[in-house]
């Protein structure tokens, strides 16, 4: 059962209770013309004897609690029980948060840095996002090099009230880019006091401490004074948290997954491994060399490994026999990546307001944040395939490869240029900074004419974001300091004779590269809102509103990317500017007392010549005043953004599953052939895209038997047609659209290992999403104190794709792999809280659980690894933590505050096919950190 905000209007007479809720309000419940009609209705002199009511998801102001519209009301009370401390980190834990979400620790992604919200799965760039029921600019670099989305790190948490999720698609409302739902985070409007907070958190294991200090302040009384003013300044530090920090949390700290019955060739985060008969693989510390001498269909060239492992690697107890038969193996995660980065950030909001006439208020807002974040990853090989808008690089054969010399020194085969693996473990793991700035700014004004009320506003909003990368390869050095033994930069030594390299050669061929991302957002919006006459139910309540806005958005390439001179990193970069006018009309029609109906029609122009009309249409009947019957129909419209058809374009790394090479493989190598294996992905910008359309529906039960108890239940689903998407890999593949390596199999054309795969964006067919939501909610009283209860469960039908004449379903699988991580799609999140008070002692714990996925790239379809034996990895179990935290109000002004997350300390599921974490699933993300404890205390100044 939502939990809206109620306003009671007595006459002239202001309640201060009601004065003070209705100032919240005023801050952006509502998108538009929402914020206005609640408190304009304050003004009037008319009395009434009606409560009203305003929810998210309608700009008109309501009697009852429930619309047509499924919405989740997030309180500050579920935020703080779950010892999140940070928006994104809480938003992340909805079960109705699926694949396409945003992690902050996939820090070697596009977007590493920011965090979003995906839900639905339908992708972050398809959930609108608002602060205070308006839009933010985008973070400044697109996920995946495509998906333009909300960053939620850039919001203070201790200046949220609380979070409202439409969760029935698309909003005529809102914007009808919103095809998965809105989420609107709705900060305090008014405050009087000062509020001091601080936590600080730390590991079961003694690291990824987390410092956090908050002040709140405002003075000013709106209705006394005329005036209020307040900010809130926010900020924090978190340590990272090195893979090596988990090595003795099974799979989680190493990359090597022998002991759990995978071969060092099928680890994905294990380098040095040869693989297919010591054709391809190898890149270890050490270096390896392609035997190229007497080659022939019955004779491939081999792998030969350069002396030195046993002096670099972190694996102990290999020997020469086995480093010749198998390669040098090296954990490089254990030893470089983070499984956490470091952060730094500070968050700053303030808001005033100012009253004048007979309800008239001007507000104003302002948003600033800057937040540094820090991802070492594993270092650079020197070989491998990427693309760039020249097309595809092949540095591992053919010639462009990299090979050493032959006069270099570390060359076992004198006068042959032999193909070099190496993975650079002298340079240094690879490190992206990100420091991005955030601002907002919003003006506006409110009031009353006539029977009309109105509210305004012009918002500006902007992010600047500085991407530098350290450890990175530039290829054309590299090719120079290993096959030119007169190469300006000096020549380089590997493996055991890296000692020898001076930091004037490291600075030649691994010089520190940036890119800058920039976006805005201007936008100026007015509505108006009245009620226009009496029915049988109450007011017919009609809101008009237009919106202008302009966003923009670029991203130069990264140094030396735009040539395709950095080994191994994936080009991306955009430009463009796009302006939409909008203009809608809202209805709410309670017909009868039993019976309400609503509607809307939004219709959004783009410069560029797109325009749609999208309508949303509801229905609510009440039989008896504990059961309500409610459902939606409502359309949606995307225009391609400038990433998907503006300038630029996109070479990013991905899994696939290459069936050609399965085919061919000889049994000896098919867990190596037949597993999902990292390939480049060249994407190209595609300016005859069509906007996306959607329509979704939705139809639920809401009960409420008692004052303490209450059920909704809803199913839904989205159908999203015209789906702007990188065209399919698996497609790609079967097409051969792809850049393949020389290490055939048996001398069999067109078997070579993938090394790039060419795609565009493009209109996919449909995508279909069908679930059922329930949220149960119960409040005991038991003795002298209260049991609060909840439960909120999302469970997933469907989730179809159509390409051509080609339907699959991702439902309970590993797939969708195109979408962010490889996060793959759970049936069902399940989210189970309890809350105990007793006077000044408040107890809560929280149950999450997320169902086992099938480890295949769809239903019905492939295994996407195997262990040793050539038996599949068949599933990534389940995974349940328990989360508790509690409160003690000392005094009335000093609390006392502690949590502990994964309880239990339960160990994330091994999962060796994601790309977005070692060896564990993203979304399971507390079983790979471990238990985590906050202790923190609040004190209020009066």
């Amino acid at each position: 059962m939502k939990h809206p905000i109620q306003q009671r209007y007595s006459g002239n007479r202001r309640n201060p209770l009601a004065h003070s809720i209705s100032s919240a309000l005023a801050g952006g419940v509502l998108l538009l013309a929402g914020a206005f009609a609640s408190s304009s209705a304050l003004a009037q002199d008319q009395a009434t004897n009606l409560d009203r009511i305003t929810v998210t998801g309608s700009n008109i102001p309501r009697t009852n609690t429930e619309t047509p519209s499924p919405v989740q009301v997030v309180t500050r009370q579920d935020i703080d029980r779950s010892g999140k401390t940070t928006v994104a980190e809480y938003l992340q834990t909805l079960t109705s948060d699926g694949a396409g979400s945003i992690p902050k620790t996939f820090g070697n992604g596009f977007a590493g840095g920011g965090a979003g919200i995906s839900l639905r799965g339908l992708g972050a760039g398809s959930t609108l996002v608002l602060l205070n029921g308006r839009r933010m600019a985008t973070y400044g670099l697109a996920d995946d090099g495509q998906k333009v989305f909300t960053d939620l790190s850039t919001i203070p948490l201790d200046a949220v009230e609380r979070v409202e999720v439409l969760k029935d698609g698309a909003s005529a409302i809102y914007g009808s880019d919103a095809i998965a739902g809105v989420v609107n985070i709705i900060l305090r409007s008014d405050f009087d006091g000062v509020i001091l907070r601080g936590s600080y958190g730390l590991s079961g294991d003694s690291d990824g401490d987390a410092k956090k200090a908050t002040l709140t302040a405002g003075t000013g009384d709106l209705v006394e004074d005329g005036w209020n003013a307040f900010f809130s300044l926010d900020v924090g530090k978190t340590d990272a948290i090195k893979i090596s920090d988990r090595k003795d949390r099974k799979w989680i700290g190493t990359g090597d997954l022998r002991r759990w019955g995978i071969a060092a060739s099928d680890a994905q985060f294990l380098s040095g491994a040869f693989l297919n008969g010591a054709t391809s693989g190898g890149a270890g510390p050490n270096g390896s060399v392609f035997d190229d001498r007497n080659v022939d269909a019955d004779n491939p060239a081999f792998l030969v490994p350069l002396p030195g492992c046993q002096s670099v690697t972190n694996i102990p107890g290999q020997t020469d026999a086995s480093i010749a038969e198998d390669g040098c193996l090296y954990d490089a995660a254990q030893q470089f990546r983070d499984l956490s980065p470091k952060e730094e950030y500070v968050n700053v909001f303030g808001r005033a307001s100012f009253a004048y006439g007979e309800g008239g208020e001007i507000y104003t807002e302002i948003g600033y944040s800057k937040k540094e974040t820090v991802f070492s990853n594993t270092p650079s090989g020197v070989s491998g395939s990427w693309g760039y808008p020249g097309g595809p690089v092949n540095a591992s054969s053919g010639p462009g490869a990299v090979v050493l010399g032959p006069t270099h020194p570390d060359n076992p085969i004198p006068g042959q240029a032999s193909r070099l693996r190496y993975s650079a473990w002298d340079v240094g793991p690879r490190v992206t900074t990100n420091t991005n700035e955030f601002t907002r700014f919003l003006v506006g004004t409110k009031g009353n004419w006539g029977e009309w009320g109105y509210d305004t506003a012009y918002l500006h909003s902007s992010t600047n974001l500085v991407n530098k990368r350290d450890g990175f390869l530039r290829y054309s050095a590299v090719q120079c300091a290993l096959g030119d033994p007169a190469c300006a930069g000096g020549v380089w030594r590997i493996g055991d004779n890296a000692g020898q390299n001076s930091q004037a050669l490291y600075d030649y061929i691994s010089p520190q590269i940036q890119a800058n991302a920039k976006s805005s957002l201007d936008m100026f919006d007015f509505t108006v809102s009245r009620s226009l006459m009496d029915l049988k139910g109450g007011p017919l309540g009609l809101a008009i509103g237009t919106e202008w806005r302009k966003t923009s958005n670029s991203l130069t390439p990264q140094t030396y990317t735009d040539v395709g001179d950095i080994i191994g990193l994936g080009y991306s970069a955009y430009d463009g500017t796009q302006n939409v006018y909008a203009g809608y009309v809202e209805l709410s029609a309670p017909v009868l007392e039993q019976l309400e109906l609503s509607g809307a029609v939004r219709y959004d122009k783009y410069e560029s010549g797109e325009g749609k009309a999208t309508p949303k249409f509801g229905v609510k009947w009440t039989p008896v005043d504990w059961v309500a019957l409610r459902a939606t129909y409502a359309e949606g419209f995307r225009a391609p953004n400038p990433a998907e058809n503006g300038d630029g374009g996109l070479a990013a790394f991905s899994t696939a599953r290459d069936p050609v090479r399965c085919a061919a493989s000889p049994p000896a190598d098919v867990t190596t052939n037949c597993g999902a294996r990292p390939v480049a992905i060249i994407t190209s910008p595609n300016p005859d895209l069509k906007p996306e359309e959607s329509k979704s529906y939705s139809f639920g039960i809401v009960l409420q038997p008692t004052s303490t108890t209450s059920l909704t239940v809803d199913a839904w689903e989205i159908k999203r047609t015209n789906e702007i998407a990188q065209g399919s890999t698996a497609d790609a593949i079967a097409a051969g659209s792809v850049l393949r390596d020389t290490d055939l199999i048996n001398g069999i054309p067109g078997t070579g290992t993938i090394l790039a795969v060419n795609t565009a964006y493009v209109n996919a067919n449909s995508s279909r999403v069908r679930g059922i939501d329930t949220d149960i909610r119960q409040t005991f009283d038991v003795g002298p104190g209260q049991l609060e209860m909840d439960l909120q469960w999302s469970h997933v039908l469907k989730f179809e794709r159509t390409e051509g004449d080609n339907t699959v379903d991702y439902v309970g699988t590993h797939g969708n792999c195109d979408v962010t991580n490889c996060i793959g799609t759970p049936e069902d999140r399940i989210n189970f809280g309890t809350t105990w008070k007793q006077d000044a002692w408040s107890v809560s714990g929280v149950v999450n659980y997320i169902s086992s996925l099938e480890n295949k790239d769809r239903r019905g379809g492939d295994y996407l690894a195997f262990y040793a034996d050539g038996t599949p990895v068949e599933k990534i179990s389940s995974f349940t933590t328990f989360d508790l935290s509690g409160r003690y109000n000392i005094t009335d002004a000093f609390e006392l505050n502690a949590s502990v997350q994964n309880v239990f300390d339960r160990t994330a599921p091994l999962d060796p096919t994601t790309y977005g974490g070692v060896n564990y699933n993203p979304l399971h993300f507390s079983g790979a950190i471990g238990r985590y404890f906050t202790v923190g205390a609040k004190y209020t100044f009066n």
